[in-house]
């Protein structure tokens, strides 16, 4: 099991919704936990600290990229000079992989220092993704990690955060046998097949998952903090907090 968590936004973090993840954690013990992006709400040295420590509580290995709340918005010294200089001091490389026991995640790094909100990735980075999906070891679930989605439906209104390179990514990545791409930013849920949606014509889906925000109070269309789990035979569930129970419940 991978449980997907998203925009944490820590800062302005849940205390109730912290320990339903934990209490979920000790019960369900997952092999890994997934984080796209926003770790924290303004990027200070507190929120990352909080942020760590509360990944570290989990006891489970974990896996970040970061979002465009995780560099400095304010402080334009800082998000010219160092943009992931915090980041780095808690959570080390910006696009790191991970081999467990049914995943190969990849970390991409779609934040840039000039953007507020939208999402870049480069031919670079495109190519260096595809090499490492060569590589990697067929009998792995081969999932891609990072912040901004690649795309949104039609009556969304955050296709400008969508990277511009995203079809082409993933009309390449998606002949190396890409299963997902793991995302958040927009705090809301859905599963998409890319393969469907840009017409790609390729021989099997490719499926864009977006996470809700699990713990922060800044939700969206009053969507209730959720979190995705992706079980080891490639199926999708989706938890959201009970406010009541105070746990998060399957739908």
């Amino acid at each position: 099991m991978l449980l997907h968590l998203s925009d944490l936004h820590f800062g302005t973090e849940r205390p109730a919704c912290i320990q339903a993840i934990q209490r979920f954690c000790t019960e369900h013990q997952p092999e890994v936990v997934v984080v796209s992006g926003d770790l924290t709400q303004r990027a200070k040295f507190k929120e990352f600290y909080a942020c760590k420590q509360f990944l570290e509580s989990l006891k489970i290995p974990y896996f970040v990229v970061p979002g465009n709340h995780d560099i400095p918005l304010y402080h334009l010294w800082n998000r010219v000079l160092r943009p992931f200089g915090l980041y780095q001091l808690f959570f080390g490389s910006l696009e790191r992989t991970l081999l467990t026991k049914h995943f190969y995640l990849i970390g991409m790094n779609s934040i840039r220092r000039r953007y507020h909100t939208r999402g870049h990735i480069s031919f670079e980075q495109i190519e260096s993704v595809n090499q490492l999906l060569t590589d990697a070891p067929d009998n792995k679930l081969k999932i891609i990690v990072s912040h901004q989605p690649f795309y949104t439906s039609n009556e969304d209104h955050h296709l400008k955060d969508c990277p511009a390179l995203g079809q082409f990514a993933i009309k390449e990545w998606g002949q190396h046998q890409l299963y997902a791409l793991l995302h958040g930013h927009l705090h809301l849920v859905a599963v998409y097949d890319l393969n469907q949606a840009f017409n790609l014509n390729l021989s099997h889906p490719v499926y864009e998952v977006h996470a809700g925000t699990a713990v922060s109070r800044r939700l969206h269309k009053k969507i209730p903090n959720s979190f995705n789990v992706i079980h080891e035979n490639g199926t999708f569930q989706h938890y959201f907090f009970d406010e009541q129970l105070q746990e998060f419940i399957a739908q």
